[in-house]
């Protein structure tokens, strides 16, 4: 079974965290992994730095600026991480843009995903349409799951061709905005939590955007399966180095 898989059978909420590959330094990709794995975490979301990242906010911009500038690039995540099942067992999932993967060349990117042990694949900008045509049958080939973002303007129409596409969770983006951490939700916010869960979708949802500390994980999950930090790591990182990664943790659940 693919991990995603198991791991969203387990009775918790899960906890997923996002990082640049290649941030703070380019050799950090595989401690950082190792380390948010000691510390308990659920899920890690690999960050293939991009030159354009109109979907992220300045602190995960900043990341992947100095992750290009420390030399970041496709294969060479794929060099860092080739050996990463020996020493880390939960799910990996690799978020980036389609551009790079699509240089790289998809079966190809399919292909080194699935020889190293990666499980899943993000990337927004790359259409629900375009990925039931061109790539759905390459995805399973490999065993990849495809998670597609939904956000507060999605029709139901769409959120629910969504769920007959997804094969693991949904990424629920809980603002319009592009990504950063925020101190708390409005009521906006918990009421398309709220909408979502009466859908009662398919497939589990995991709240993206904004989540920064123990009172905004709890609000996400609270009808949600799971929630992604990403600034606020990046930002602990930055400032606390590789050694603090388990008190960051320790602070949201």
């Amino acid at each position: 079974m693919n991990r995603i898989k198991a791991k969203l059978q387990e009775n918790k909420k899960l906890l997923s965290i996002y990082f640049t590959a290649g941030y703070p330094k380019l050799d950090d990709t595989l401690p950082i992994i190792q380390e948010l794995e000691r510390a308990g975490v659920d899920m890690i979301e690999i960050g293939l730095p991009f030159s354009d990242p109109l979907a992220d906010g300045p602190t995960i911009q900043k990341s992947s600026t100095a992750a290009l500038g420390n030399g970041m690039h496709t294969e060479l995540l794929f060099e860092q991480l080739k050996d990463i099942r020996k020493s880390v067992s939960i799910p990996l999932i690799v978020m980036g843009y389609f551009n790079p993967m699509l240089q790289y060349g998809v079966e190809a990117f399919c292909r080194r995903c699935f020889e190293i042990g990666i499980d899943g694949i993000i990337m927004p900008d790359l259409p629900l349409d375009v990925y039931k045509e061109a790539y759905e049958a390459i995805y399973k080939k490999y065993n990849l799951i495809n998670v597609f973002l939904i956000t507060p303007q999605t029709s139901e129409d769409r959120i629910r061709a969504i769920d007959n596409a997804s094969d693991g969770f949904i990424y629920m983006v809980s603002s319009a905005s592009t990504t950063g951490a925020k101190d708390g939700f409005g009521e906006e916010q918990r009421e398309y939590f709220q909408r979502i869960a009466k859908l009662n979708l398919n497939n589990p949802q995991i709240v993206g955007f904004g989540i920064s500390n123990a009172n905004t994980f709890e609000a996400a999950t609270a009808k949600a399966k799971g929630a992604i930090i990403g600034s606020a790591f990046i930002k602990h990182l930055t400032e606390n180095g590789i050694e603090k990664i388990g008190d960051f943790i320790k602070t949201i659940r």
